[in-house]
């Protein structure tokens, strides 16, 4: 459940006193970005990372951005420091309000900020995924993008979960695995590690990206490489990834049972964890300075 304060635009305010408007086009018709951000003692982790990801899909988008990285960052901290937050997550949102027909004659901006806090949501240690059939277009020029238009993972997600799994892959439309909808997705054969690359329609998640640069220091390569599923039912291990839940295991997908030794990735959530603290750390000493 998200927490009581908000910024909107130019004001951190009761989420009682924000006002969204059905003439916002960009609201409506689902034009917009946004990421999600864990908060680790009172720290927005990895956040020149995740704005990069914003700005990069802004310019996909063609969505305006009238924002500064520096300014944002203020903003979101003035909201972590209202909702009193230590350990939890954070979204932003820029949504696009002058486009298309339905727009009202209201003075708003071209484009609304919008920022709020939750605690971490609970998940289980070790997770159930489906399959479904052509849930990325990887040829969508859209692919990757983080949009607001999010009906496609929500719905998948619900289907699944009325069948008894945690999450889902989503697989493109040749077949091939790209993501969980809201995670990567990790092989594990061998010495090795697998991960759908990008041309898979999956999101260029976060801690994907790191992972990719810190693994070797556990003795592990990721390397991106297509993957179908019986790649996964073949694995010695899978494991999913996201900013609220760091790295979790898989013990069955689709009816098959998958291994939970998990032997590579609890060394990858251990070398992870380090990671956030030393970020962290260095945050916070930076700005007691």
């Amino acid at each position: 459940m998200i927490h009581r304060n908000v910024f909107h635009n130019d004001a951190l305010l009761p989420i009682e006193k924000v006002r969204l408007s059905p003439g916002q086009a960009g609201l409506i018709c689902g034009w917009g970005i946004f990421t999600t951000l864990r908060i680790s003692r009172g720290e927005a982790f990895a956040y020149e990372r995740h704005w990069r990801r914003l700005e990069k899909d802004a310019g996909i988008t063609r969505l305006p951005m009238p924002y500064s990285a520096a300014k944002v960052r203020v903003h979101l901290h003035e909201v972590i420091r209202a909702n009193k937050v230590t350990e939890g997550c954070a979204r932003i949102y820029l949504v696009y309000n002058t486009v298309g027909f339905w727009q009202s004659d209201e003075k708003h901006p071209q484009v609304d900020l919008i920022i709020y806090t939750a605690g971490l949501p609970e998940h289980r240690e070790v997770v159930r995924l489906a399959l479904r059939q052509h849930g990325r277009h990887a040829a969508s020029p859209m692919s990757g993008v983080k949009s607001i238009s999010w009906l496609n993972n929500v719905w998948a997600v619900g289907e699944a979960v009325k069948e008894g799994f945690d999450e889902v892959i989503m697989l493109n439309e040749r077949g091939e695995v790209a993501e969980c909808t809201s995670a990567n997705i990790f092989v594990v054969k061998g010495e090795k590690v697998f991960t759908p690359p990008l041309n898979s329609g999956c999101l260029e998640g976060v801690t994907r990206g790191i992972l990719m640069e810190i693994a070797p220091e556990a003795g592990v390569s990721v390397v991106e490489q297509s993957l179908r599923p019986e790649d996964l039912n073949s694995a010695d291990e899978v494991f999913i990834s996201s900013t609220n839940r760091n790295l979790i295991k898989v013990c069955e997908i689709a009816g098959n049972v998958i291994p939970t030794r998990g032997l590579v990735c609890d060394r990858l959530n251990e070398i992870f964890d380090a990671y956030v603290a030393d970020y962290v750390s260095r945050r916070l000493a930076s700005a007691a300075r």
